[in-house]
């Protein structure tokens, strides 16, 4: 399941790179989740996609990750990073029954984050990019298990 996430998650990023502005948020959702890591795949200058799992990196827990969208286009995400806490208007805003999914740019354009929640599952894909437009484009992707802690709908 996790191969098809990715496969979903990276299809989607490398489409939305083209047609920026994709925005469909077609449910209401207030939920705050706890998000156990599982695995960090890292591509770097040292590594290409390596995979490092719970005590091979000093990767955390996430608690209170609070995802708030409603009908027709706003989507906010607190607890997943600084960079999304303190910049929420994700150029990509997908909400549906199945799916939370966005993708957010700083003002530069040479770093993104993007994340896909599966909302069946509680499988959390988040991806940083780094030094995006370069020869040494580097990339994070995290993978979360995650469990609802509170729904307000």
């Amino acid at each position: 399941m996790r191969q098809i996430l990715l496969l979903i998650f990276i299809s989607f990023t490398s489409f939305s790179l083209g047609n920026a502005k994709d925005i469909d948020v077609k449910f209401d959702v207030n939920e705050t989740l706890n998000c156990k890591f599982q695995k960090l795949l890292s591509k770097n200058s040292k590594s290409n996609f390596e995979t490092f799992l719970p005590g091979e990196i000093d990767y955390k827990n996430i608690e209170n990750l609070k995802v708030k969208a409603s009908i027709p286009s706003e989507l906010s995400v607190e607890g997943l990073s600084e960079f999304l806490n303190e910049f929420n208007n994700y150029e990509v805003k997908v909400v549906n029954k199945d799916i939370i999914l966005f993708k957010a740019f700083d003002k530069d354009r040479k770093y993104s984050e993007s994340s896909i929640i599966d909302r069946t599952s509680g499988e959390l894909v988040h991806e940083i990019t780094k030094n995006i437009k370069t020869d040494n484009v580097e990339k994070e992707i995290s993978f979360y298990n995650c469990a609802k802690v509170k729904v307000n709908i």
